[in-house]
């Protein structure tokens, strides 16, 4: 386990900031309940990269993990994505819950479309119950149940205004990952 070069930490701060936006500054000065004492300065979260997946951890539970050698060591803290082979950043469904707690955009479905996106399927127009105002294009977006739970995150294929305007069968958002994951991937997480 190391800490990301560069090249990896600006690779993972894009894709990030595609989601919370400026709200990344809030993920990364996050301080750490784990290891503080009284008195001492806060610890803070961090990024380490293990086996080409990325983990979210407080830097005590990173201290703690030293202790375990590489081959044996799993994973610590949240696993948020993985490097692919070519050099590319993946966000993981196991990211979910640092993405929506920060999320700038954020889409919440009608319950008759969510078993259709948590089979990986795209978010359709008719599907779409309520969308933040502001969304543009290309723009990553969480998505969540009516109920606030959220269920996974995508791309926006409209702006806000554009899906009022859509036609129900054309496609809102594009899916990349949702709890059904968990599932389907079981084999690969």
């Amino acid at each position: 386990m190391r800490p990301l070069d560069e090249q990896e930490t600006t690779a993972v701060f894009e894709k990030l900031h595609k989601f919370v936006g400026s709200n990344l500054k809030h993920l990364i000065e996050r301080p750490a309940v784990e290891g503080a004492t009284a008195g001492s300065a806060p610890l803070r979260y961090c990024f380490r990269l293990h086996k080409n997946r990325v983990f979210y951890a407080s830097e005590a539970l990173v201290k703690k993990a030293t202790n375990i050698s590489r081959e044996k060591l799993v994973g610590v803290g949240t696993c948020i994505g993985k490097f692919t082979k070519s050099g590319k950043f993946h966000l993981l469904a196991s990211s979910l819950d640092l993405l929506a707690s920060h999320a700038k955009s954020k889409i919440w479905l009608k319950p008759s479309s969510e078993m259709s996106f948590l089979y990986g399927n795209h978010v359709l127009k008719s599907g779409l119950a309520r969308i933040t105002d502001n969304v543009q294009q290309n723009q990553g977006v969480v998505i969540f149940s009516m109920a606030d739970i959220p269920l996974g995150f995508g791309v926006a294929a409209k702006s806000t205004q554009e899906c009022r305007k859509l036609d129900p069968t054309a496609i809102a958002a594009y899916h990349q990952s949702d709890v059904g994951e968990y599932l389907r991937m079981e084999d690969d997480l």
